[in-house]
């Protein structure tokens, strides 16, 4: 709530990070990592008048000499939805501002929806009663639909290995017919097709990946399953559009990104990982595990709330540790 002109002198560089931009929001429930248009474009003007935003290849630069880089930002959008390249690119072109898609590469490949997003539709959309998903057990469906209870299954999906997980979808698929049909209402969580990941390239957006599938790489996931989300994903993508040296972890939060997965990072040959940690951005830090801040559907002072950024730096810190 401070003025921007008193928090200016406390800033230092960081890296926000939104999902996608819609036009119309016609369910919260299911588009709630999507920005409304209207609002995205008041964060654009934001970010241009009150920050320097640069490219990622000016990082190596920004990391070594922050002090020297106050008002750097770094913008990035996370798992490559069509709305980045009809509704964003042309907002943020406008304000002039670099930007880079971190894209999931086999749902670019397959147009396959993203797990967690098809597990919300059958949670919310399924009809009441109970249900024998596998590897998560009995689910019962009330007519109230309780977030928390939403929220909690959701933890529970996400915390089994990726085998399973895939099973746990196909359960819910086989036992709710109509989820592929809800998910066809949703065209704000399509992904993007190849040819429109290299127009974005094509109008000077860096890509990066989002892994190979967007599924967390925590302790539960196998080595091979790891390496496949690092290398597997590098390798497709710079087969379909060239150059591609950042990544960043699906979820990204503690509990979602192991040791073994950023070394698979790091061995896959990616100059630098993104978590989704809040903080700040300076040499000391672990290449493979950066922090990010993630905008929130609505940002009216900017300005004042990255220098604040500085205070998840513990928090960051003590997760880099728990990881080496």
């Amino acid at each position: 709530m401070l003025p921007a002109s008193w928090m200016r002198a406390l800033s230092t560089p960081a890296a926000v990070f939104f999902h996608g931009v819609e036009r119309r929001l016609d369910d919260v429930r299911v588009q709630g990592m999507h920005h409304a248009r209207e609002r995205f474009c008041d964060i654009a003007g934001q970010l241009a008048r009150d920050f320097e935003v640069l490219p990622l290849c000016a990082l190596e630069d920004v990391l070594k000499n922050p002090r020297q880089h106050r008002r750097s930002l770094f913008l990035m959008a996370d798992d490559g939805y069509v709305n980045n390249l009809t509704e964003a690119e042309p907002i943020l072109r406008a304000h002039g501002l670099p930007w880079t898609v971190f894209v999931s590469a086999r749902h670019i490949e397959t147009a396959a929806r993203n797990p967690l997003f098809l597990a919300r539709l059958f949670l919310l959309f399924a009809p009441p009663g109970l249900y024998r998903v596998e590897n998560l057990g009995n689910i019962e469906i009330s007519l109230d639909r309780n977030a928390a209870d939403i929220g909690a299954r959701l933890s529970q999906l996400k915390r089994l290995p990726a085998e399973a997980s895939q099973a746990a979808i196909e359960s819910m698929r086989s036992q709710f017919l109509e989820l592929d049909t809800e998910a066809a209402r949703f065209v704000s969580d399509s992904f993007l097709t190849w040819d429109q990941v290299a127009a974005l390239k094509s109008r000077g957006v860096e890509i990066g990946a989002h892994a190979d599938r967007h599924w967390a790489m925590h302790e539960g996931q196998s080595p091979a399953y790891l390496r496949e989300q690092a290398s597997g994903a590098r390798a497709m993508i710079e087969s379909r559009i060239g150059s591609c040296r950042h990544f960043a972890y699906p979820f990204g939060n503690v509990g979602d990104v192991s040791r073994a997965a950023w070394h698979a990072v790091r061995d896959a040959g990616f100059d630098y990982g993104f978590t989704t940690l809040s903080g700040t951005l300076d040499a000391s830090l672990n290449r493979w595990l950066l922090p990010r801040y993630g905008l929130r559907p609505c940002e009216r002072r900017l300005a004042s709330l990255v220098p604040t950024l500085r205070l998840g730096n513990p928090r960051l810190r003590a997760f880099q540790r728990s990881l080496t």
